[in-house]
């Protein structure tokens, strides 16, 4: 086995990876449900919350892709559900912004990851966020999970002006953090914003993919020989890596 990569900064996505995205959203949406008196016995919650998380990811995907503005995503994702199931009596962005403020009272975390966090502060490594979510949200997220204290700086998209897998958003992180690239490395759920992003400006990354069975601690191949690549199915696994 080649030895450990001596790195010194480390930057992780929030949403889905240290942020559990899937499970407060789905929290955040059932009260929104409810406040919103959408109990109608003509669909059930599981079937709204379903047809709203495909129309979210492929508003992020298009997002992300500069096909779709910010205040067209947080009006679409709700009123394209609202159409799926025929209701007229709601205003979309009214929704978004009482889902949006649900949102950072949400608490819960990735396994693992609070213990990862803690091992990380203990070695003394530099801990950044670089995340595509909303800026009015993002940092409330933290806060109130708990974890805001384990980084030096959060490069929101928003902000930065250019989402991931942007090579612009990796370049100013890495400048702002005053990290090298060959001591850097990105941790993130997403293989298109989060690890072909890293890889492609050129830093080292390690891919949660939540699949067992298929973790590297030596760097699988990635078709570019200057850049690592890991694979890990739990943030624990990074301790074998860090």
């Amino acid at each position: 086995m080649k030895p450990k990569k001596k790195y010194t900064h480390l930057f992780f996505d929030l949403d889905n990876t240290l942020w559990n995205f899937d499970e407060n959203s789905y929290c955040a949406m059932q009260e929104s449900f409810s406040y919103f008196k959408l109990h109608s016995g003509k669909y059930t919650f599981n079937q709204f919350f379903d047809v709203f998380s495909e129309n979210n990811k492929l508003l992020w995907d298009d997002y992300r892709k500069g096909i779709v503005q910010k205040k067209d995503l947080i009006r679409l994702r709700f009123q394209q559900t609202f159409d799926k199931f025929c209701i007229t009596d709601i205003d979309a962005v009214e929704m978004n912004d009482h889902y949006l403020g649900e949102m950072p009272k949400q608490k819960r975390l990735m396994p693992g990851a609070k213990m990862l966090l803690d091992y990380l502060k203990a070695k003394g490594y530099a801990m950044f966020i670089i995340t595509n979510g909303f800026s009015e949200v993002q940092h409330k997220k933290m806060e109130a999970a708990g974890i805001i204290q384990y980084f030096k700086k959060v490069f929101v998209s928003e902000v930065v002006k250019a989402p991931k897998p942007a090579r612009q958003i990796f370049e100013y992180a890495l400048k702002s953090a005053n990290a090298p690239k060959i001591s850097s490395l990105m941790i993130g759920d997403d293989y298109y914003a989060d690890i072909a992003g890293a890889l492609s400006f050129g830093i080292d990354a390690a891919f949660l993919n939540g699949v067992k069975n298929l973790d590297s601690p030596e760097p699988i191949g990635n078709g570019n020989s200057q850049n690592r690549l890991y694979n890990i199915h739990e943030l624990q696994y990074l301790t074998r890596i860090l």
